[in-house]
């Protein structure tokens, strides 16, 4: 299969099962923006759970928080960003489109005009105004990055937790960017959601954690269904990193586009700390609670995009085979990341007896697992429809059902088909979603 083709198959499975949805479709839609259906709104929710889980509820070194989108416009001027985060950009002076610098290779990917306005520097940051009033001190900014929550929060968690170093602090939030160029499906887009950690450690530790964070969110991804030969770690080279950086390591995918970005893995030093307390006159330091020591900590942050990483489990998932001379789409997913687990489907939707059975299978299984129940085709059809969003089980209640107390329970990715016993169909269906 053609990289274009899967990418574009890809796009129109995300339409046409729910996953993904053009933003204000019904008006021509918005450039750089897209909107989870329901399958697309559980997929992305369950790659949320399971990053929270792997890196906040299976550790003793993280805690969590949710910081505000809205901050105050220091922590911008602190951090750099009102200054300096800008793209360099060019207008082609035929089609009067704009464009990047740094993504043009001698000729307008418009309409081939060789001719380029000089350079200007745009700064990335969206603003917005907070009161009554519309002037320059009301302006506040819709956060590109939550890491910067974190950073002015460091001594409140330190105050409250009582966590000795090393520790972390993750988030889960929305970022903005105005990006001049988003594309490549929800790989880039102006409203995003990131998944981040900083995580804090004497300097003489931060070179074996940043080791060992490349190692785990490597590993994470892996983890949780992504195949290791689409996977792949590239360090950069000192001209990529910033000026505080002592380090930094991309996890990336081979996306239908090319290598690209999931995962930035970095050693900020402890730039942050102490530009925040240069700007906001607070006291950022770490006081050791054995020795009085007192110290900046240096940042290991591991940044993942949320979007990003659905998008990889998305292409990762898509499978393509021939059963019986037809094209069999299965999105094989991890049990842990599939938007729905079981399917409940009734041999024959007018037999009352079989219907109630199947009714009453889905409302004790959802209590415990997200499940649907569904009788608006044939079985066969019903199969196939469940294969291409990736459902992990199919439970179908025949007949014979109401003989023997029995229901065939059919496999995703083999199709095998055992049948258990109703008393028995949780407990099977629970030990085999691990």
């Amino acid at each position: 299969m053609a990289e274009n083709d899967l990418m574009d198959k890809i796009v129109s499975l995300c339409k046409r099962r729910g996953f993904i949805f053009q933003s204000s479709e019904v008006y021509g839609g918005l450039a750089g923006a897209w909107d989870y259906g329901p399958l697309g709104a559980e997929l992305k929710r369950n790659v949320k759970t399971a990053w929270w889980q792997a890196v906040i509820h299976q550790r003793d070194d993280v805690v969590g928080l949710d910081a505000s989108i809205l901050m105050h416009p220091m922590t911008w001027k602190a951090s750099g960003h009102t200054d300096n985060f800008t793209d360099v950009l060019v207008d082609c002076k035929k089609c009067k489109r704009r464009f990047r610098q740094d993504h043009l290779k001698g000729k307008c990917p418009s309409c081939g005009g060789t001719e380029f306005t000089e350079p200007r520097a745009f700064n990335l940051m969206l603003k917005t105004n907070v009161g009554a009033m519309e002037d320059s001190s009301s302006v506040v900014y819709l956060r590109p990055e939550t890491a910067q929550g974190i950073f002015v929060n460091f001594a409140n968690v330190v105050d409250a937790t009582h966590r000795k170093l090393p520790f972390g602090i993750a988030q889960i939030g929305k970022s903005f960017r105005n990006e001049i160029t988003p594309g490549n499906f929800t790989f880039r887009t102006r409203e995003f959601e990131q998944m981040e950690i900083e995580y804090f450690c004497r300097p003489e530790d931060a070179p074996a954690k940043y080791e060992e964070w490349i190692n785990a969110r490597y590993q994470w991804y892996v983890d949780h269904g992504i195949k290791k030969e689409n996977l792949q770690l590239r360090k950069h080279d000192d001209q990529e990193l910033a000026h505080y950086a002592a380090g930094c390591t991309d996890v990336e995918y081979k996306f239908p586009f090319g290598w690209s970005e999931l995962e930035g893995i970095a050693n900020r030093t402890d730039y942050d700390l102490k530009q925040h307390e240069k700007f906001s006159g607070k006291d950022l330091q770490y006081r050791d609670p054995v020795t009085n020591e007192k110290f900046y900590p240096f940042v290991i942050e591991p940044s993942g995009g949320c979007d990003r990483g659905t998008l990889a489990f998305l292409v990762d998932a898509y499978h393509e085979e021939t059963v019986n001379d037809a094209t069999r789409i299965v999105m094989r997913f991890h049990p842990k990341l599939a938007p729905i687990k079981v399917a409940v489907l009734p041999l024959l939707k007018k037999n009352e007896g079989i219907v109630s059975v199947a009714r009453k299978i889905k409302q004790d299984l959802q209590k415990d697992m997200v499940c649907v129940y569904d009788d608006t085709a044939a079985i066969g059809k019903l199969y196939r429809r469940q294969d291409e969003i990736g459902t992990m089980f199919c439970v179908t209640v025949d007949v014979q059902s109401l003989e023997d107390q029995m229901v065939t329970v059919r496999h995703r990715d083999t199709m095998k088909q055992d049948r258990i016993a109703l008393a028995q169909l949780k407990n099977y269906l629970t030990e085999n979603l691990k």
